[in-house]
């Protein structure tokens, strides 16, 4: 007796359960040719899986200065680079990335927020004078553009129980993110005992904020002028990634400094079709380092289609 395939098996099956419903009359009998036929094209369809990427045998890595990298291919999943890639460092400003997701979960962008007396920090600021309004996506340009550490203070201090509540929200949402090894002690990234991150659990947050098109509209913006709710109050921005319009593919996403974090760079990278996230902590020159990193990477990794039935 000729045994059925898996495949055959799948399609018997719902092809008994459709007839199962249509004489229950919860379909229309008419309908049976186009649905076994859509059956059918389904269980035909070969499953496709992302091309992976297959580093050259005679290449050698680059040698970086940073004290915690990691790159990853985001199609397949594929590391790319790692050097103490689970190591806790400080964060710096690419803290504000969190600091966004956690704005933009609560916040609409249309929302006006008052500037709060309590936005006195050191640092990156825009200028924002207490008392005035303005919107949250402009304030998140503040942010996210231009590193304000004001804006990342206004948007604190105008959440649901004050300043207190957001740095809470925001290791909720780093657990929720799986940041197994990140911990934030304020939403700007200056340098605190329980300030720390990782350059994995850095990647695995900007890969899930670069899905929200807005907040990958504004780490893609290279200037930009906004102003306050009255129109009064002008801010000129220019985004601190120098890498941003210089090197083809790069699209964002956060820079960081301190002078105990040093260097800082998020980034994330379109090209030839391949997604592409590193995150460089703690280096001595975080734009040469990363481009290198892009460079090494495109030069000597080949993408190779997976063929399911080998």
């Amino acid at each position: 007796m000729k045994r059925f395939s898996s495949k055959n098996n799948f399609l018997y099956l719902l092809i008994l359960a459709f007839i199962f419903l249509s004489s229950c009359g919860l379909v229309i009998s008419g309908e049976i040719p186009k649905f076994v036929e859509k059956l059918s094209a389904v269980a035909e369809e070969p499953k496709k899986f992302p091309p992976i990427p297959v580093l050259s045998g005679s290449s050698s890595f680059p040698v970086i200065s940073a004290e915690g990298v990691f790159a990853v291919d985001l199609g397949s999943g594929v590391p790319l680079y790692e050097k103490d890639p689970d190591s806790p460092l400080l964060p710096a400003s690419t803290t504000k990335i969190i600091t966004a997701l956690v704005a933009m979960d609560y916040f609409n962008l249309d929302s006006v927020l008052t500037i709060p007396r309590e936005v006195v920090v050191d640092g990156q600021k825009m200028g924002l004078i207490p008392g005035e309004q303005m919107k949250v996506e402009n304030i998140l340009y503040g942010l996210l553009v231009y590193s304000a550490n004001d804006a990342a203070e206004t948007l604190a201090f105008n959440y649901p129980g004050g300043y207190n509540s957001f740095v809470l929200a925001m290791n909720d949402k780093a657990k929720s993110l799986s940041m197994d090894n990140s911990h934030f002690a304020n939403p700007v990234g200056l340098d605190e005992d329980m300030q720390r991150s990782t350059a994995r659990d850095l990647v695995r947050a900007s890969e899930v904020a670069m899905r929200n098109p807005e907040f990958a509209k504004i780490v893609g913006t290279k200037q930009i002028t906004i102003t306050d709710v009255s129109g009064k109050n002008v801010y000129n921005l220019t985004n601190i990634n120098e890498l941003l319009g210089s090197v083809p593919g790069v699209m964002g996403v956060k820079t960081g400094w301190t002078e105990n974090a040093r260097e800082n760079l998020v980034t994330y990278i379109e090209r030839d079709g391949h997604k592409i996230m590193i995150a460089v902590l703690g280096s001595q020159d975080r734009f040469g380092e990363t481009k290198e990193l892009i460079d090494w990477i495109f030069a000597n990794y080949k993408w190779q289609e997976v063929n399911p039935g080998n």
